[in-house]
Parts: structure tokens; C-alpha cells; sequence
């Protein structure tokens, strides 16, 4: 099967052919042809399955293709938990997007008034896409000015992480602004109690699609250790110099921590460097791109960048 085979567009599969991405994964190749339908749909898969074209396909195929556009109106909203993971689905919705007219933005939060205010005039302006950080999309829509009346398609990405980050008060709030007559995709990695609860409020007889719970992601190899404290450096070393990976993440559990190992390795002459809430956003863009671009190996985070850093070394 390839993507002609699931009903989007001919400006679609040109920009698909053009990033050289042609045959989709078993989330993409079930939400798809559902989310192009109109259906809602709440899907449960792990991150590096490709959900993130699951939902951006059919959103840009159902903005240019089927509905008429409300004159200023925003068409589509991703909700995701970091910044990060904004930044990334913003980039690859301008990739494939690219022979289409449709225009997005990311919103997030830490950064200045200058940048808050650059955002409004892109809201304000007619924007047709926007990806969006919980908080920093309610600062806005509480002021009155963003143009949800015409909203055709909300996304909720990492359902479960925005959950366990504490924002389903933000989420809740946030839906009381947009028409209820919308289509709703809901995406998680799981989908424990309050996850189902939550889609039974806000969607409408969804489609439901579980790819692989009990089992990584494909091309994961997954290994588990069980050392004492004061193993875990001499171990990790010997893990980073046998592995062949060139591309590698290494979560610790707080910002200290991830400091202090990432000074351990690079005295060890690792190529690594660290990304946690200290950083301002213009250090995290650019620490994200070295390591997207392959001039940095080793990527020593918190959970800042838990689920969408790795997305991008995995599948699309």
C-alpha cells in the first residue's frame, strides 16, 4: 500500500514524493482514510509510529479539498504538551504542505513580548493552521482575538502527556472557545482512565485504533539493566562506545541531573550536549537542530523533550 491508496490529494502526495516518503505506517494507513471521511477518531499508538502524519495528512487534505474557509478564521488546531514538540509538527506541516497555499505557525510559551505580539498578528491575520502549547493558546484566546469561529479541525497530540503535565483544565477551557460542530482527532502513546474519559466528552462516535501497545516501536531495541547508582556512568560509557547508533537520547530525570552528566561526558570526550528549562528558545532551537542535522551525537535531556525530540529520528 502507498499513500495514493488512501484518498488524499494529488498536492499532498507530490509533497510526499518530493521529502521521498511513499509508503505509509499502519496508524497512517488506518487514521488516514477515518480522519478524511469526517470521522473523529481516538488513536493509541507509541511515539515512532507516524502519528504525527496520521493527523497532519488529512487536515491540510480537508482544509484544500472539501469545506469552504470561513474568511479569517483559523481551519485547524494541533494541541501538543512542549514547545519542542510544536516547533517540530510546525516544521513538517510547512515540508508537506509546501505545494499547498496553507500557512500555519507554532505558539509557545518563553519567549518575549515582542514574540507574543508577533504571534497576534499572525493570529489576527488570518493564519489557517496553528500548533500550539496549552497555556500559550489560552493567553491568547482569553484577550478575544483569535478567529475560532470557523475551526473545522482540532487535534489533540500526546493526550496523555498533556494529562499527566497538568493541562486538562487548559484543555477543557480551551474547547469552550471552539464550535462544537468540528472534527476531533485524538492521539496518545497511552490510554489510561481519564484518557477515555476525556474523549467521551469532546468527540463524537470516534473511530478507535490501537497499533501496538505491548510491544517498542519498530527498529527499537529495548533493554533494561538493573545496576547499582554507582554503575550507571561506567555502563552508559561502555553502552555509548560499543553502539553503533549515531544519533542517540539519554533522559535523566531532573535538569541537575542532566547537567551533571552531560559535563561527565563530554570530559570523556563524547560529543554531547544537554537540553533542559534552562535554556532560553533560541539555545534549545539551536541545540535541536546540531542534533537533527547530525553534527551532535549524544542529547542529554529532560523530559522537556520526552516524546517529540525522538520522533525525529524515528518514523514520520
Amino acid at each position: 500500500m502507498d499513500f495514493s491508496t488512501l484518498g488524499i490529494s494529488s498536492e499532498l502526495l507530490e509533497g510526499l514524493d518530493a521529502m521521498n516518503i511513499r509508503k505509509p505506517t499502519p496508524i497512517q494507513e488506518q487514521a488516514i482514510p477515518a480522519a478524511i471521511d469526517g470521522r473523529d477518531l481516538i488513536a493509541c499508538a507509541q511515539t515512532g509510529t507516524g502519528k504525527t502524519a496520521a493527523f497532519l495528512l488529512p487536515l491540510i487534505d480537508t482544509i484544500i479539498s472539501y469545506r469552504p474557509k470561513v474568511d479569517g478564521s483559523i481551519r485547524g488546531l494541533v494541541v501538543v504538551p512542549t514547545r519542542e514538540l510544536a516547533l517540530q509538527i510546525d516544521q513538517q506541516m510547512q515540508a508537506v504542505a509546501y505545494f499547498t497555499p496553507i500557512t500555519s505557525i507554532p505558539l509557545y510559551g518563553g519567549s518575549d513580548g515582542a514574540n507574543f505580539d508577533q504571534q497576534k498578528q499572525a493570529l489576527v491575520g488570518g493564519v489557517e493552521v496553528v500548533i500550539a502549547t496549552p497555556g500559550k493558546l489560552l493567553s491568547h484566546l482569553n484577550l478575544g482575538y483569535v478567529p475560532v469561529k470557523g475551526l473545522e479541525f482540532l487535534v489533540l497530540d500526546e493526550a496523555d502527556r498533556m494529562m499527566d503535565m497538568g493541562f486538562i483544565d487548559d484543555i477543557n477551557r480551551i474547547i469552550t472557545f471552539l464550535p462544537k460542530e468540528r472534527q476531533t482527532l485524538m492521539f496518545s502513546a497511552t490510554m489510561p482512565p481519564a484518557i477515555r474519559e476525556l474523549a467521551k466528552r469532546i468527540l463524537h462516535d470516534p473511530v478507535e485504533i490501537t497499533i501496538a501497545l505491548s510491544k517498542p516501536a519498530e527498529g527499537v531495541d529495548q533493554q533494561a539493566y538493573v545496576i547499582y547508582d554507582m554503575q550507571k556512568a561506567q555502563i552508559l560509557e561502555h553502552i555509548l562506545n560499543t553502539s553503533e547508533a549515531t544519533s542517540i537520547v539519554i533522559f535523566a530525570g531532573r535538569k541537575i541531573e542532566v547537567k551533571n552528566l552531560n559535563r561527565h561526558l563530554q570530559k570523556r570526550g563524547f560529543n554531547a550536549r544537554a537540553m533542559h528549562s534552562d535554556l532560553d528558545q533560541t539555545e534549545r532551537e539551536e541545540v535541536m537542530l546540531t542534533f537533527r542535522n547530525r553534527k551532535l551525537r549524544i542529547l542529554v535531556a529532560t523530559d522537556v523533550v520526552s516524546r517529540g525530540s525522538t520522533s525525529m529520528i524515528s518514523t514520520w
